[in-house]
């Protein structure tokens, strides 16, 4: 499927909620696999404030929002790690020259107007289903990240976009092309990851059953409830399989599935696209990023 260009889109209100720590995080990466960090002339790294920066822009281009707002993991523990203590515990450390633009990008997400959003105990995607569903019923409502977890939240009024691979290159999910591409409903994007687990996120679903057995499943019976009520027409060695893990299986839908219940509330009013152009200059100086300052133009 192509990639989407502004000119494809509705001429209506619409939101894009920011997945704040996937962008930064690809564009830190990004940047920093050769191993040369951009950093100011006193020696503060800003690669990742950077790319994050070119990717923002890139997207409001794009996709032309009326509204923005930015949402963040806040760092400390939620729900689902108090729940399954190994949640997400596979994933390494920050690399040390990326903790300090954690609060850097904030700044400069704020110096564009655009307000920040976080909930202890809650992780960004949380935050991100919440404010789709609570918007999606009057606007339309675009989500902007690398993390598919997040298709679950499409619907008619809610769409996804995944960063792909190279700058500039979207895919544009709406419930026709999710069916297309995966043959899935966005609520079957949490049972298929119940059933198979998240290597990334470090849930193991139910042993023994991979990607493909999962949206097989899926597919054939339509969810995790309908497969459990039809144990007896699957084959002895997968039925066994769920069997033995039944508490594994319902706990790991259970961490799949964004809670859109955070308490994070957003006013459309504060969040308008209307960019200080002075403001962001200021801050684009102190981190000497003169190059971008065409971006805002």
């Amino acid at each position: 499927m192509a990639a989407v260009v502004a000119a494809e889109l509705p001429e209506r209100s619409r939101l894009l909620l920011v997945d704040g720590m996937a962008i930064l995080f690809r564009a830190y990466f990004a940047t920093a696999y050769g191993g040369s960090v951009r950093r100011t002339s006193a020696g503060l790294p800003v690669n990742a404030v950077h790319g994050f920066v070119r990717y923002f822009m890139d997207a409001i281009r794009k996709f032309e929002p009326t509204h923005v707002a930015c949402c963040w993991d806040l760092g400390s523990g939620t729900f689902r790690s108090e729940e399954f203590s190994l949640y997400k515990a596979n994933r390494p450390d920050a690399p040390d020259d990326l903790i300090p633009q954690f609060d850097l990008v904030k700044e400069v997400v704020a110096s564009f107007g655009v307000p920040n959003i976080g909930a202890p105990g809650y992780e960004a995607d949380d935050c991100i289903g919440t404010l789709a569903r609570l918007h999606g019923q009057e606007h339309e409502v675009f989500v902007l990240t690398g993390d598919h977890d997040l298709l679950q939240l499409v619907d008619e009024r809610i769409s996804v976009i995944i960063m792909k691979k190279g700058h500039g290159n979207y895919m544009l999910y709406t419930p026709d092309s999710l069916m297309e591409e995966r043959g899935l409903t966005p609520p079957q994007i949490i049972d298929v990851k119940g059933l198979m687990g998240d290597a990334s996120d470090n849930y193991p679903g139910v042993k023994g059953i991979g990607e493909k057995t999962a949206m097989k499943l899926v597919q054939e019976y339509g969810s995790i409830d309908e497969i459990l009520a039809n144990l007896d027409g699957i084959s002895k060695t997968i039925r066994a399989k769920i069997e033995a893990d039944l508490d594994m299986l319902h706990l790991s839908r259970r961490l799949a599935t964004i809670h859109c219940e955070a308490p994070v509330l957003l006013a459309m009013n504060d969040c308008c696209w209307a960019v200080d152009r002075h403001a962001v200059e200021r801050k684009f100086e102190e981190l000497e990023f003169r190059s971008l300052i065409s971006l805002i133009s």
